[in-house]
């Protein structure tokens, strides 16, 4: 997987990525229109097979976000901060005529607790949109199974808004306003009259790259509580990302060439949005750094880019076996190339993982 390590995967438009302005500190609703009917089926019959099988597994891994952590385990934020302390000074970004290369331990510390809350923030919001598109799934997917899972999922969501409200708010103090990209990329996806392209947005482009970026934090967080809540979390939207690619592959063998680059557009979009999401420019800001000044350093560190394509070792995967990257020519195949995360694509596909039981959770 060398390519990965290409310094030149990474070279976004800055200028494009900091001209979308922040939401409002203050905003606390927004609405958003959506035309996708509610679909009723009479067909109750239920065939046993992969769907019905991660029904299944969904009523049975079922947890309780009051209960089942330890809320009591005292979180000390500075502490986690300091263990990459040492990290973050010693990083690979230059930081010569920055006023960031005046930063000391306090400054770099600050920093740390500053970029987790902003994301899990980012986790929080997205828990709430995926939320919301799991709702809209039950009335609208025609499949009997798909409605009774997607059900499951809402619960599931609505845990993970809990859990991840409730750290935020209980031991970090509160956290920040949406990300702009992430938050149009929702809405997007939620304002989308196809089905198929609610399926495809959130549950193999969204839920697939926060699979592997609660991941990436739970394997680095050495705070005990933020470890297992992570871990049961992931265990959850394992099954929501199956649903997907399940679901989805049967559906994409009727489409047509069109329809089908439509949807590799799409994935290829939404995949360039998730990646610029990660920038933190309001965790800069609240610093006192110049975004401009910054980002163009951050968006090009080697550390950076390689946690950047890590993210896509599940999207790539599932988007082979739905059949999108080879359609017309390989246009996906080649834009992921291009952005060089294309060795991804023979990691296990998230389903796969689920059925080998990789998630799974066990209880003493």
């Amino acid at each position: 997987m060398s390519d990965i390590n290409n310094n030149n995967a990474w070279s976004a438009d800055i200028d494009t990525i900091l001209a979308l302005p922040s939401r409002p500190a203050d905003e606390k609703l927004r609405f958003v229109d959506s035309n996708i009917p509610a679909c009723f089926t009479w067909d109750y019959s239920r065939n046993g097979l992969s769907l019905d099988k991660l029904y299944e597994k969904a009523k049975r891994s079922q947890w309780n976000a009051t209960t089942d952590l330890p809320w009591e385990t005292v979180v000390d934020m500075e502490k986690e901060a300091a263990s990459t302390l040492t990290e973050r000074k010693q990083g690979t970004v230059d930081w010569s005529g920055s006023p960031v290369a005046l930063w000391g331990d306090k400054e770099w510390t600050e920093f740390a607790m500053l970029s987790q809350r902003w994301s899990l923030s980012q986790f929080l919001h997205g828990e709430q949109g995926a939320l919301l598109c799991s709702a809209r799934l039950v009335e609208a997917v025609p499949n009997y199974e798909a409605k009774l899972f997607a059900s499951t999922q809402v619960v599931d969501e609505a845990r993970h808004v809990e859990v991840f409200a409730r750290y935020l708010n209980e031991k970090l103090g509160g956290g920040f306003q949406i990300n702009a990209h992430l938050g149009t990329l929702l809405e997007d996806i939620l304002v989308d009259e196809r089905w198929d392209m609610v399926y495809l947005g959130m549950q193999v482009m969204v839920e697939g790259l926060a699979l592997a970026a609660f991941g990436y934090m739970q394997h680095l967080s050495q705070e005990p509580l933020l470890k297992q809540l992570l871990k049961q979390v992931m265990a959850d939207e394992a099954r929501h990302v199956a649903f997907g690619t399940i679901s989805l592959k049967e559906v994409y063998q009727e489409l047509s060439s069109k329809e089908l680059q439509d949807r590799a557009e799409f994935a290829f979009d939404a995949s360039l949005r998730m990646r610029d999401r990660f920038l933190q420019q309001e965790v800069w800001e609240q610093m006192g750094a110049s975004p401009k000044d910054v980002i163009p350093r951050v968006a090009h560190d080697p550390q950076r880019m390689l946690f950047q394509s890590m993210l896509f070792a599940k999207i790539v995967p599932n988007c082979k076996k739905l059949g999108l990257l080879d359609v017309n020519d390989g246009w996906l195949r080649h834009r992921f190339e291009e952005i060089n995360v294309i060795g991804f694509e023979n990691m296990d596909t998230t389903d796969d993982e689920v059925e080998q039981g990789v998630f799974d959770l066990t209880y003493a």
